[in-house]
């Protein structure tokens, strides 16, 4: 039986999604989470650069929108940096990843032409829901100095996500522009220092140790460009963003930390939306 182009796609997205919390289970995991964060962005530049000359080297149509999202991604994250100081990590990150899932479809529907049907939309409602109760579950409560951050930080990820999408369809080739945007992303944040660690001396001390963060962290994003260049954007969007809920079950599983009845909802929501997003 042939599997179709968009069924790979779908598995690309999820795969993505799943070695996407990987990674960052394995960085929350870590006694000092941002000298590790810090090392692993730096390693996978490194680890892309070899790439760059033997795999094809984006079309000039692409640039504008490589630039486009690596202006926007350094903006989510200064909006995202200002949102963990003012509000808690966990509450702030599902609903970032929320109001991108939310924001997206539109954007998808005004910029790349894309409308999506009733059940990829109800499965994007679903995942965003999802997203949502994962976020204000066990009674927290965003703070309003907090809200403004968290909700920029969700619009510039969505946008982020569209040039994303924009750029890789004019590339010519997925894997040399996620090469290209993989060493790019890591020289910006590098020199931001958004996470207030030296990113070299945390990696001299830590290579073996983010080596399998950064390839994971790679992969993950190499698969999920390539679903945006063969499927709709939204349903693909909505999918990777599932790596919050594959978060929950890994948490469980290798972190020990309680499964409880409002966890298993938003697992519960978030299969209902991956069931209707293969549906759409």
């Amino acid at each position: 039986m042939t599997v179709s182009l968009e069924a790979w796609a779908f598995a690309a997205a999820l795969a993505s999604a799943a070695l996407h919390a990987s990674w960052n289970a394995a960085v929350k995991a870590d006694a000092d989470p941002a000298r590790t964060m810090a090392a692993q962005m730096v390693m996978s530049g490194l680890l892309a650069l070899p790439a760059l000359p033997l795999l094809p080297w984006p079309d000039a149509a692409a640039w504008p929108w490589m630039v486009a999202a690596t202006l926007l991604n350094l903006v989510a994250v200064q909006a995202l940096v200002r949102a963990y100081a003012a509000g808690g990590f966990g509450v702030v990150y599902a609903l970032v990843r929320a109001t991108s899932v939310l924001l997206v479809a539109p954007l998808a529907a005004a910029l790349v032409g894309e409308q999506p049907g009733p059940w990829a939309a109800l499965g994007i409602v679903l995942v965003c829901t999802a997203l949502a109760v994962l976020g204000v579950g066990g009674g927290t409560v965003l703070p309003r100095r907090a809200l403004p951050w968290t909700l920029l930080s969700g619009a510039m990820t969505a946008a982020t996500v569209i040039c994303d999408a924009r750029g890789v369809r004019s590339a010519g080739d997925a894997w040399g522009f996620a090469a290209v945007m993989t060493v790019v992303n890591a020289l910006g944040m590098a020199l931001l220092g958004r996470l207030g660690a030296r990113p070299w001396v945390a990696l001299a001390a830590r290579w073996r140790k983010v080596l399998p963060m950064s390839t994971a962290a790679i992969v993950s994003y190499a698969l999920i460009l390539w679903a945006y260049a063969h499927a709709p954007v939204a349903r693909s969007a909505a999918l990777r963003d599932t790596s919050a809920v594959f978060g929950l079950v890994i948490a469980a599983w290798w972190l020990k930390e309680p499964l409880t009845r409002q966890r298993l909802a938003v697992v519960g929501l978030a299969l209902a939306g991956v069931v209707c997003l293969r549906l759409g």
